[in-house]
């Protein structure tokens, strides 16, 4: 753990981190890489068998972490998570609002309850998780919030009306935000990942993956680890100057 720090000049000691939809995926490794780099992980999944997985996973690398189970969509269960962190590790320097679902469809055959799942888990769960945790950074007059949206929010995406909105929205939410934010030492920034080697990306056909590498100019996927180098740039003091900034983590597919 010593040589990563040094190695990367990222040192995150003493910092505590809640990562929201942690339990697999991007956030997993959002995670892990936060935690080598010394922090304190609250991982949040939905499941407390995942968020449980991670932890330990953490744990056995000498890291400190807690799996905290709860429904970030629900603003109640958002606003006990950010106080189940508080409780363990007595503050909360690194919000990750990760969490995220996809309800793909055209737009005329789109259900209401999709439109609204997707909403509610992509877009109020970063408000809600982001309206407890400021609280408490206030206080510490110190934060870090990174939201995590996606190329779809740029540039949009056939099939994915209701996911490509919540993602842009996480983008105007960050700039609000990091304006009213900005005077007490807390930076909000988003990174939009693209299409990036996951549990969803692993399922598409050969076809549509051979049609994806056509429209990345560097010719791959992303791995969950390019996100999470962002994330833990933007989580330490190297990135003290940045706030309300997106960046693309996409091989170009959106430049």
């Amino acid at each position: 753990m010593e040589q990563n720090l040094l190695s990367t000049g990222i040192n995150l000691q003493d910092r505590v981190a809640l990562v929201t939809g942690a339990g697999r995926g991007i956030g997993r490794l959002i995670a892990l890489r936060l935690a080598a780099l010394g922090a304190k992980i609250a991982v949040n999944s939905l499941h407390s068998e995942t968020s449980e997985n991670v932890a330990s996973e953490i744990r056995r690398s000498g890291g400190s972490a807690v799996p905290l189970s709860a429904n970030v969509g629900v603003y109640s269960e958002a606003e006990s998570l950010v106080e189940e962190c508080v409780r363990h590790f007595s503050r909360v320097d690194i919000l990750v609002n990760n969490a995220g679902i996809t309800r793909d469809g055209l737009l005329l055959r789109m259900k209401e309850m999709d439109w609204d799942a997707v909403l509610t888990t992509n877009l109020k769960s970063a408000f809600s998780c982001t309206r407890a945790a400021s609280k408490w950074m206030i206080r510490q007059r110190y934060g870090r919030i990174i939201n995590i949206a996606s190329v779809s929010g740029i540039i949009g995406n056939v099939g994915q009306a209701n996911y490509a909105a919540s993602k842009a929205g996480l983008l105007g939410f960050t700039k609000a935000v990091a304006r009213e934010l900005a005077g007490r030492t807390i930076t909000v920034n988003a990174v939009a990942p693209g299409f990036i080697e996951t549990d969803m990306t692993r399922d598409l056909s050969p076809q549509v993956k051979e049609d994806l590498m056509r429209r990345i100019p560097l010719g791959r996927l992303g791995q969950p680890s390019d996100v999470a180098h962002m994330v833990a740039f933007l989580a330490s003091d190297l990135a003290s100057y940045i706030t309300g900034q997106t960046f693309s983590v996409d091989g170009g597919m959106a430049m």
